[in-house]
């Protein structure tokens, strides 16, 4: 998001035309129509990959999916679930309590967060998006609920030492790729690594290797 608002679509085709897939994390979050409108011009760009909001509602979601099918080329949607750096205390602040959130079973407030992502994957589901964005915590319950089809897709990954900083739902490479994981999002322990070559090829060889 940070690299798109400064370069805009020029970085897309510059990256494209050097032969990489672009995952645009947009994170689109507004009204149907506008949403829709959004993923249609996306199209034209030939990103692999665009997030959304899943709790812009199964509305917003469907109507992407609809204008993603109608487009030749149209990038694969992710639904983002809960964003990972959000605990239960956050999804509480911001009015997201009530009925139904503890999971049967479940432990207290880990649990409270995981019903929230179910909630949101099963929505995402319904309204036909591709796969979702969620942390490795909850990627053996998505699983377990949607099966091996959907696209996992998990950042607040931190390799052994790293900082947390400002995610609260972590996990290492390999444990994400563990639980059943898809792609990884890797953002600050390479960008702000003293040698970000060095540290995106110890990520990638503890890919390897837990795969």
């Amino acid at each position: 998001m940070e690299l798109y608002y400064a370069a805009g679509n020029s970085i897309v085709e510059r990256l494209r035309e050097r032969g990489f897939s672009v995952f645009l994390d947009l994170k689109l979050h507004d009204i149907p129509n506008t949403v829709a409108s959004a993923v249609r011009s996306v199209a034209s760009m030939g990103a692999s990959l665009l997030t959304l909001h899943a709790s812009g509602g199964e509305k917003m979601m469907r109507a992407a999916a609809e204008a993603a099918a109608s487009v030749p080329d149209a990038p694969r949607l992710l639904a983002v679930t809960v964003l990972t750096s959000m605990d239960s205390a956050g999804l509480r602040a911001i009015g997201v309590c009530g009925d139904g959130n503890t999971l049967s079973g479940g432990a207290g407030e880990q649990s409270f967060a995981e019903t929230q992502v179910l909630r949101l994957a099963q929505l995402a589901r319904t309204a036909g998006i591709d796969g979702l964005v969620c942390s490795a915590e909850e990627v053996p319950a998505i699983r377990k609920m949607l099966g091996s089809t959907p696209l996992l897709v998990v950042p607040g990954i931190r390799p052994a030492a790293s900082e947390a900083a400002d995610q609260s739902r972590i996990a290492t490479p390999a444990d994400a790729i563990a639980r059943g994981a898809s792609m990884l999002v890797v953002g600050r322990p390479i960008t702000r690594a003293p040698d970000p070559r060095n540290a995106a090829a110890a990520i990638l060889k503890e890919i390897a290797a837990a795969g």
